[in-house]
């Protein structure tokens, strides 16, 4: 199968710049896979479309500010450099992304903004990739959250943005579910819950559990081949807690579906039951790859945004609901001026 199989064309003026004025304001277009219909509702509708024992699974990871800036500690003028922090490694260990003018070599150091971190390069790679040693007085998330800047995706694209913008983003682009600190991009199907919806969904006897997965650069990295099995994933951290697994069993034998929020929550769940003991709690790293055909062991129902072309997530809804139906469900979405994108509108597909 091509990567241009997974190709479709989109007005670059549906692609959302801003969240809703609500988080629970987006559409929601639903996708029907046993009848291949399309409705056209709003998310606050989701409680509907559930029923008893169904279980849906979030992604509890927290988007951390990784956008850093700082100067060359041994230039006179303070050569300007930019960090994005892709993985902590080991205490204080960092992969990341570095730009700037002229490389730091392994061993030079760079002076954060407002001099409350000191980051010592301490190998250079490929593709912009370094590993780097930060060193701080006071604890690194306080630095980060003093800091950072959120790593909004590359096609949100504003000029001059105010403080009190990037400030809002901070909290506009992070779940309610947010409790671990570890991801550079937001689990966005996620970000459409708000404590009201949840409290419907109780009340109609839907519950949630949480998994992790700290998602990675690679969620924005384009597929440079050409044919999909040639590609290879980034690695990404994930973890299912024992009440979690407990919870899925449950639910499955009661006949309930197991709805997945987001791609991320499905490539945990595919992850955990495809080691050799089967589902179950557990963690580690994955960079399992799901694209047509695939068959799916946990995933009965999926929230999900609408995807970049060509891209791994559109293969795996692809995947998940046929790729003729979600180029069909694509073109409709176009059609109707849905907003695209990790800001735009969502899908529910059962």
């Amino acid at each position: 199968m091509k990567v241009a199989d997974f190709d479709y064309e989109l007005p670059p003026e549906l692609i959302a710049q801003e969240p809703a004025e609500r988080r629970d304001g987006a559409r929601m277009m639903v996708l029907d896979r046993s009848t291949r219909t399309i409705a056209h509702r709003r998310f606050t509708d989701l409680p509907e479309f559930l029923r008893p024992p169904d279980l849906l699974v979030v992604n509890d990871t927290r988007v951390i500010p990784a956008r850093l800036f700082g100067r060359k500690a041994k230039e006179g003028t303070g050569g300007k450099v930019e960090f994005l922090l892709l993985e902590e490694t080991s205490p204080g260990q960092w992969d990341a992304l570095m730009r700037c003018r002229r490389r730091p070599k392994p061993g030079d150091q760079v002076l954060l903004d407002e001099d409350l971190a000191v980051v010592t390069v301490l190998e250079d790679g490929e593709l912009g990739r370094v590993k780097i040693r930060v060193e701080s007085a006071l604890p690194w998330l306080e630095v980060l959250d003093r800091i950072g800047q959120t790593p909004l995706p590359p096609y949100i694209q504003r000029k001059n943005v105010s403080e009190e913008r990037a400030a809002a983003d901070k909290v506009r682009y992070q779940t309610v579910f947010a409790r671990e600190p570890g991801a550079v991009a937001a689990p966005t199907a996620g970000l459409h819950f708000t404590p009201d919806v949840l409290e419907r969904l109780a009340a109609r006897g839907i519950g949630h559990a949480t998994v992790t997965l700290h998602v990675g650069i690679g969620t924005f990295r384009p597929v440079s081949v050409e044919n999909v099995r040639d590609h290879r994933m980034d690695f990404e951290r994930w973890e299912v807690p024992e009440e979690t697994a407990r919870r899925i069993a449950e639910a499955k034998a009661a006949g309930g579906r197991v709805v997945t929020v987001g791609t991320t929550s499905v490539r945990t769940l595919e992850s955990a039951a495809a080691r050799p003991e089967g589902f179950g709690a557990g963690q580690g790293r994955t960079d399992l790859f799901i694209h047509p055909p695939y068959a799916f062991r946990m995933a009965d129902a999926m929230v999900t945004n609408f995807h970049l072309p060509k891209s791994t997530l559109i293969m795996m809804i692809s995947a998940f609901a046929g790729r003729e139906f979600v180029l069909e469900a694509y073109r409709e979405a176009i059609r109707e001026r849905y907003r695209f994108y990790s800001y735009g509108d969502c899908m529910l597909m059962v």
